[in-house]
């Protein structure tokens, strides 16, 4: 039988807002790990990179991202939530500096990169568990909205300072470093939660048992990657596609469809929890809204505005934000307690194989146009929610779910 949170014992939470200085950390970490996204933008008009160079910048989070939350979530199991949490935020400052740094030097911007991926990997992965420990109840839309803040202030900021401030290629990171180092610090005194760390040997903690959750494979497992499938086609391919429209502003634009996104994305958070949607239904309306929102993406690409590039951003946010709290939700409902992490950190591992479908679309269309290519992943948005309509209606014992 899967175990329930009602099953397991939950941590002594001190305060309602003992969760809060760690959310503080994961936003910091967040921030910094999406404020590149609009900067695409000022890398090929200011600093004259290809397309493909500045492609090559943005898929290096990922090579930091996915060992982050591998191994950043088994070790959390054997160490404890704190210490390695703690580590995310300077990590992701060192990125910042080293990108502010970087100027035009294609090095130094690529281990930026990979380190602010390889500080959000460790945060989303043991910052998610350990808010969740903290909170008792409430812990996946709490950490969902710390991440989707940071997603949004980052880029907004960064895209704000690109398009109007000096020194843009520094200031923008400058920003993140100065807000980072005191809202880092706050979780300095938070509580550890891990009562008791495994034991054995390491090599075995690192092994997540995923085998044995049908249930994560077809509810969860189907609609991780719409996470940043839909973030990642509404803020790093719209714009480009309708930067004509907007001479002169496409930084700022670029900027306003993250914001656009996210904020659409926090909204669908808070509506889920409200609805009791932060289930396997909310996977299924996020699945939905990929559907929608991917028809109006072709419909952009064929007819470039700028009221129904904004208009895709919406649904295609909310899309995000039903998906992430309700894979969340699932995660930590699913996850025996000292395996928590662990699952999580694969939840974020399939999230972020949407963060490459820009460059596979890009790839894709030298032969393909855009309109063909969303409405190729409309269709795999529909498949998605079929599987996870199947696959509710079963637990892993193959009763059926309330």
């Amino acid at each position: 039988m899967t175990a329930t949170l009602e099953d397991r014992d939950a941590p002594v939470v001190g305060r309602s807002t003992s969760w809060l200085p760690v959310g503080l950390a994961l936003f910091v970490v967040a921030w910094g790990g999406n404020q590149f996204t609009p900067l695409m933008v000022m890398y090929r008009e200011l600093g004259g990179f290809s397309t493909a160079t500045v492609d090559v910048l943005l898929g290096a989070y990922v090579l930091g991202i996915v060992p982050g939350m591998l191994v950043g979530g088994p070790l959390s199991d054997r160490f404890g939530r704190k210490p390695l949490m703690l580590a995310a935020p300077p990590l992701a400052i060192a990125g910042s500096l080293v990108l502010a740094l970087g100027g035009d030097t294609v090095p130094l911007l690529f281990l930026g990169r990979v380190l602010a991926g390889l500080a959000l990997g460790v945060a989303m992965a043991v910052g998610s568990t350990w808010i969740k420990e903290l909170s008792g109840t409430g812990g996946a839309s709490r950490a969902a909205m710390s991440l989707t803040l940071g997603f949004l202030l980052g880029p907004a900021a960064a895209g704000v300072l690109a398009q109007w401030a000096p020194y843009p290629e520094v200031l923008s990171y400058a920003v993140h470093v100065l807000v980072g180092v005191p809202l880092g610090l706050l979780a300095v005194r938070t509580a550890e939660t891990l009562a008791a760390p495994t034991s054995g040997r390491l090599r075995d903690d690192l092994r997540i048992p995923v085998r044995g959750h049908r249930e994560f494979w077809t509810v969860v497992a189907p609609v991780a990657p719409w996470v940043f499938t839909c973030a990642g086609i509404a803020y790093a391919v719209l714009p480009s596609l309708v930067a004509a429209a907007v001479p002169g502003h496409a930084v700022a634009f670029a900027a306003l469809m993250t914001a656009v996104t996210l904020v659409a994305g926090v909204g669908a958070q808070s509506l889920a929890k409200r609805l009791g949607f932060d289930d396997a239904r909310g996977g299924m309306v996020a699945a939905l809204f990929a559907v929608v929102g991917m028809a109006l993406a072709a419909w952009t690409a064929a007819t470039p505005g700028v009221v129904l590039a904004i208009a895709a951003a919406v649904v295609l946010g909310v899309g995000y934000g039903f998906a992430l709290v309700s894979g969340l939700a699932e995660v930590q409902r699913l996850a025996a307690p000292r395996h928590l992490a662990g699952l999580t950190a694969v939840f974020y591992a399939l999230a972020y194989v949407g963060f490459i479908v820009p460059a596979v679309l890009a790839v894709a269309s030298l032969a393909v146009s855009y309109s063909v290519l969303f409405g190729v992943l409309g269709g795999l948005a529909l498949v998605s929610l079929a599987v996870v309509a199947r696959g509710r209606r079963v637990t892993t014992t193959g009763a059926p779910r309330p």
